[in-house]
């Protein structure tokens, strides 16, 4: 099993050139990453974490050892300026020193508007270990083509790794009590240190009841409004803990597609956590887990890539549905339907391949052993999809 991350590469090329930053949820391995695999490439770096009494003295003031070729910020969007101090030391520093940026909570955020930070970074998301990952998959990718499904049979990796998530300490460790454990103290670190710590829930106790209640809504169409109802509270309270549940990656939440060539609902998004082993239902845990990989083939082709790259679900006023539709600038490359061990062709994945003119089609299934092309849909086992992806 590897554990040497994906995105290695990607950021060592990125890193001659610009700042990279690195988001993704807490304990995925950012740090570790950043010091252990990527500080690995060069002869001395600067480790700075802004929780550190020291560190934050030394950030504050510019400190730094003299002979590094690296300088790592980890968590230091926690200073409110940490945008404007980072973009002036690189802008003055930056023929010394490459710059490193990590952090638990989003660090896109220059994306959604002008400011003189753009084309200083890149910017990418560390996913948990995917199935690709931890075998050190290397599949072709190649835009609009046919995914390149190996041969190769991985159920038993799957297993676990749809019983302990993807996160690395879990994931390693295999132990169930480990993971009860590890479940306990994340969610505690989650809404007692980083949700306080950003200063804008005021009613932390409720948030925190909402968290209980997503794993039990995970793959499911999401409703605002019964969200309310259950907790007693305003509906821009929900939509303001929701966001912040995301920008934290907590959770996350893909929305409908909307073409003209059929009546599609436009409203509701459908809810899935970046932990999937939190879920207790196990047909929607496996869903989530496809879900999680797709969502990450999507990011690392948008962030590394430059691919828009979106995962979209498809429904009908009519409640025709299919669980993914992965596009391409908008245009649909491949649906996914997942099923536990079903292996007949759903309907609704033969509709909406005609409809929307999708090139691929896969029913994924978690029953191994199975690969088979009919009508146009190719149904095979989970363990050989993922190994497709990333």
């Amino acid at each position: 099993m590897a554990t040497e991350r994906y995105l290695i590469n990607a950021v060592l090329e990125d890193l001659a050139r610009k700042m990279v930053f690195i988001g993704g949820p807490r304990q995925v391995g950012k740090t570790t990453f950043a010091r252990e695999v990527i500080a690995s490439h060069f002869k001395h770096i600067g480790y700075f974490n802004w929780d550190n009494r020291d560190h934050r003295h030394s950030i504050m003031n510019g400190i730094w050892p003299g002979e590094a070729d690296l300088l790592i910020f980890d968590e230091i969007h926690k200073y409110r300026k940490w945008k404007q101090m980072v973009k002036g030391y690189y802008d003055v520093l930056q023929d010394r020193f490459r710059f490193l940026v990590t952090g638990s909570a989003r660090l896109d955020i220059y994306r959604k508007g002008g400011d003189s930070m753009l084309g200083r970074y890149h910017y990418y998301r560390l996913h948990p270990f995917s199935l690709a990952e931890a075998c050190q998959a290397n599949s072709e990718i190649s835009i609009f083509n046919p995914l390149d499904i190996p041969t190769k049979h991985e159920h038993d990796l799957l297993l676990s790794l749809i019983k302990f998530g993807g996160f690395p300490e879990p994931f390693l460790g295999q132990s169930s009590r480990g993971l009860r454990r590890w479940h306990n103290e994340k969610a505690d670190r989650l809404f007692r240190e980083d949700i306080r710590d950003a200063g804008r829930v005021r009613d932390i106790v409720s948030m925190q009841l909402l968290g209980d209640m997503l794993p039990h809504r995970a793959g499911s169409r999401l409703s605002l409004n019964s969200l309310r109802e259950d907790l007693e509270v305003s509906h821009r309270a929900i939509t303001s803990w929701l966001e912040i549940l995301e920008s934290f990656y907590y959770c996350f939440r893909i929305f409908p597609f909307v073409s003209r060539r059929f009546r599609a609902l436009k409203k509701e998004a459908k809810l899935y956590l970046w932990d999937w082993s939190e879920i207790p239902d196990s047909g929607a845990r496996f869903e989530n887990c496809i879900g999680s990989h797709l969502l990450k083939f999507a990011h690392f082709l948008y962030d590394h890539e430059g691919y828009r790259a979106d995962l979209y679900y498809l429904r009908s006023a009519e409640k025709k549905e299919v669980d993914f539709l992965f596009t391409i600038d908008g245009k649909p490359w491949f649906a996914v339907e997942v099923k536990v061990n079903e292996t007949s062709v759903a309907p609704t994945l033969l509709y909406y391949k005609h409809k929307l003119a999708i090139p691929f089609c896969y029913q994924v299934v978690q029953k191994p052993g199975i690969d088979i092309l009919k009508d146009g849909v190719r149904v095979v086992s989970a363990d050989r999809f993922l190994l497709s992806l990333i």
